[in-house]
């Protein structure tokens, strides 16, 4: 059997957390490189993306799952559905972590795993000077304790995004060429969205 057919070359990702703290910012950030100032209520949005690697096709399923509303059955099947999560708070928000902590037991007992593959993302980083979570003692908890991945993002500046997702990826366990490849596309993309080139029908691309 070939390496190709051995590799998994599909996966789904969860952006879970409390309400305004950033999960749909993140998400359109990597995927159309844009920020909007302006705060959306999301109850429940799929994204898809394919890509093709090495002539190996890869579809990445990004799913923004709801802060502002309570559908915990539309929760829990989304926890069930997803091979690894983004766990989001904000850093200036210390309540959007304790939803943090109940979103970790609840992935723990949906999915019967103690150590499922969790990236721990602190947003809104930019914010420094309105900053009420301490960065070092989220590491000492998330990394020591929780045995996940942390990562202090920016979807406004575009701060670590990339990395939430290639470490989402590499814990989901797809094709590990794949984060180089997508670190190419990423670099080559216009800095203002106006001047990208339209997306075909299939909404894929090449990043072999």
């Amino acid at each position: 059997m070939s390496l190709a057919v051995k590799e998994k070359t599909e996966v789904r990702l969860a952006f879970l957390g409390g309400a305004a703290v950033g999960k749909t910012a993140l998400i359109k950030r990597f995927l159309q490189d844009t920020f909007d100032t302006k705060h959306r209520r999301t109850v429940e949005e799929l994204h898809s993306k394919e890509y093709e690697v090495g002539g190996v096709k890869v579809t990445i399923h990004i799913m923004d799952t709801s802060g502002s509303y309570s559908f915990p059955a539309m929760r829990k099947l989304s926890i069930q559905q997803s091979d690894a999560f983004a766990l989001v708070y904000a850093v200036d928000d210390p309540e959007s972590l304790e939803a943090v902590k109940t979103l970790r037991e609840e992935i723990l007992e949906v999915k019967e795993d103690k150590c499922p593959p969790i990236v721990v993302v602190a947003n809104k980083s930019d914010l420094c000077h309105e900053r009420q979570v301490s960065s070092s003692d989220m590491v000492s908890t998330v990394e020591r304790d929780w045995n996940h991945s942390y990562l202090e993002a920016s979807a406004k500046e575009n701060t670590n995004v990339l990395e939430v997702f290639r470490e989402l990826l590499e814990q989901a366990n797809l094709p590990s060429r794949l984060s180089p490849a997508l670190c190419r596309r990423r670099e080559t993309f216009p800095k203002s969205s106006t001047n990208r080139p339209p997306m075909n029908k299939a909404n894929s691309c090449l990043i072999c």
